[in-house]
């Protein structure tokens, strides 16, 4: 077949297999991979064993991995970083112990056959997790353990294959244990350290979507790369790659949506298609052996999967429905079980039996997981949007910029803190948003932009005296937990000591957990320290609030002059909560006004002296 008919046939099953099946309700995993199958050599012979689409299929495998690691909700990651580890710990010894039995005791092999062959069982690739990821629940508990399980999962399975080949091939010198540690190391400061680093900068520089799209492409092929290098999988590699830019990517960026569409469109579909063209149908008749070894390895991994995911439910307090989709991402099979089917045939250490049965485990395996993990997101995907829509149905927010024009910025702000009844205008100066502020009874925010916000590395909060009090709060605390969940960024409060017993509160709330640092700052006269602890990458977020609120202090009149004498060079954003315009509740709010502190009325006294002597007009 000519090259330009191949590219005609794969584009055109890029096109119909999900349409198809869409209509008979089957994951198009499954098609891609069963048409991959038909047009190879083993059926119609329509495409050969390509290199071009292998190769582009491979890039495929690493964007699956690279979008895992980037759509990871850092503050959830960072808290669970030990369940993750328990999680890849049980994900991956329960299925290599009962492979061990079931390879030594059932098909009869030697203790190296054995070995290996368990830890295929044990790792796991997330060929799944598009559909997770088009069900947009990447934020779930259950997925962000299960990621990072999968990590754990590789490496261990890495470090058995090499176990192996060092058992069985040549014997290595120190030098050469000391120079795949330094590559090791290399590549691991490399990838987690100089790349984000890089990429920062870059951003910061260059903000045209085609070079961001680039740039992060060069970052994600490097890694795979570095890995290889380094003597482990490209898809390690992209993995960690996805988890050093995660906070570069927040998911509803428009960049993150541009590498989900074309990934998701062209490379991973490319991916699935390449895994059908190397399945020999031949071999499924060929001999009984070929079966038998391939549904004793389909059934150890379902078990052991299972069981896994039964006792990580236990541990962690899943849902079952939770627990259907932590089976359905640790079923699939692919780029990690065919590297160490290769690599043991290569070393003699496995059969073509094996390595036939492997490619049909794949097959299988992948097309359950598909079922399975479609099922599981959907229902939990439900849910969460029933949940959401609850905690933001009585929310709107009017966002605004001052002089410089950011609607476009706006919107994705909006976006990422998940704010759906949002109005955008443009400001053109101060006196205009005291204007919106005061005749409005929404929520505004008025943001200033130095860089690209998917570059802010911190949040710092300044939350004045009873702000606990108010009617939106908890409405304010969201939008901060929200930003800081896409962004991946810490958070640091400064707060009076009361209103920061309400706020360690709310951060410790469950399924809305935030991961925050606190600093005393007993009033709101205190305000300039901030000045002197923001650092380059930081955001700065006010939370101001009207007149005849619990929370009104009247130095909330001076943010405009103190953003333009100490914050011009930083991201800020200055939030005015909601106000109720009458009723019992505002009563019951303007009952515990607090008084002015001795010290802002000394100052305030002394302002409006100099102002009158000096005859100084307030700026506008």
């Amino acid at each position: 077949m000519s090259p330009l008919l191949t590219i005609v046939l794969i584009i055109g099953i890029i096109l119909f297999i999900p349409l198809l099946c869409r209509t008979i309700h089957v994951p198009s995993i499954v098609g891609f991979i069963l048409a991959g199958m038909i047009i190879g050599p083993s059926v119609l012979g329509w495409v050969g064993n390509s290199y071009t689409i292998n190769t582009l299929g491979k890039i495929g495998m690493l964007y699956i991995m690279f979008q895992s690691g980037s759509e990871i909700d850092m503050n959830d990651f960072r808290q669970l970083k030990y369940h993750a580890i328990i999680s890849g710990i049980l994900t991956f010894f329960i299925p290599l112990i009962l492979g061990l039995i079931t390879s030594h005791w059932i098909l009869g092999m030697n203790w190296t056959t054995s070995v290996l062959l368990a830890s295929m069982y044990g790792s796991h690739t997330l060929m799944t997790y598009p559909i997770v990821s088009r069900y947009g629940i990447q934020k779930n508990k259950a997925v962000n353990i299960t990621i990072g399980a999968t990590m754990w999962a590789i490496t261990l399975s890495l470090i058995v294959l090499a176990v192996v080949e060092g058992y069985i091939g040549e014997s290595h010198s120190s030098f050469d244990y000391m120079i795949r540690f330094a590559l090791l190391a290399v590549f691991l400061v490399t990838v987690l350290w100089l790349f984000p680093w890089f990429t920062r900068i870059f951003f910061k520089r260059y903000r045209d979507p085609i070079s961001g799209y680039a740039i992060v492409m060069l970052m994600l092929v490097s890694a795979a790369l570095l890995a290889e290098i380094a003597g482990l999988e490209g898809i390690l590699g992209a993995f960690l790659c996805g988890v050093s830019l995660n906070r570069l990517l927040p998911n509803r960026s428009p960049l993150a949506g541009r590498l989900t569409f074309v990934g998701n469109s062209i490379f991973v579909p490319l991916f699935l298609i390449s895994v059908g063209l190397i399945i020999e149908v031949e071999a499924f008749w060929s001999g009984w052996r070929t079966i038998i070894i391939a549904a004793v390895m389909i059934g150890t991994k379902l078990i052991g999967k299972s069981i896994a995911a039964w006792i990580g439910q236990w541990l962690f307090r899943f849902s079952g429905m939770e627990r259907r989709l932590i089976f359905g991402l640790t079923q699939a099979s692919a780029a990690g079980t065919l590297a160490i089917a290769t690599i043991g045939y290569e070393l003699g250490i496995f059969s073509s039996e094996i390595l036939n049965a492997s490619v049909l485990m794949i097959l299988v395996l992948c097309t359950a997981a598909s079922f399975i993990t479609e099922h599981a997101a959907k229902l939990i995907a439900l849910q969460e949007k029933a949940q959401l829509v609850s905690d933001h149905e009585d929310d709107y927010w009017l966002l605004t910029s001052v002089g410089k024009d950011l609607r476009p910025t706006l919107r994705e702000i909006g976006e990422m803190a998940s704010l759906d009844n949002i109005e955008i205008k443009q400001s053109t100066d101060w006196q205009d948003v005291s204007s919106m502020v005061e005749h409005t009874s929404k929520s505004v925010i008025v943001y200033h932009e130095a860089q690209p916000i998917n570059t802010i590395n911190r949040l710092v909060v300044a939350v004045p005296r009873y702000a606990e009090k108010e009617r939106d709060f908890i409405t304010c605390f969201g939008l901060v937990r929200r930003l800081a969940s896409e962004l991946g960024a810490k958070v640091i409060f400064y707060s009076h000591p009361d209103t920061q017993t309400a706020l360690q509160a709310m951060c410790r709330r469950p399924g809305k957990y935030l991961l925050a640092s606190f600093r005393t700052m007993d009033g709101w006269e205190e305000i300039d320290i901030l000045s002197q602890t923001i650092k380059d990458n930081d955001m700065l977020i006010l939370l101001s609030s009207r007149k005849s609120t619990a929370s009104y202090n009247p130095l909330f009149e001076e943010i405009p002059t103190m953003l333009e004498t100490h914050f011009t060079s930083y991201n800020s954003m200055v939030v005015y909560p909601e106000q109720l315009t009458g009723g019992p509740d505002m009563d019951v709010l303007l009952m515990d006004i607090p008084p002015a502190s001795t010290t802002w009325s000394l100052l305030s006294r002394c302002k409006r002296f100099v102002k009158r002597v000096f005859r100084i007009d307030d700026p506008a």
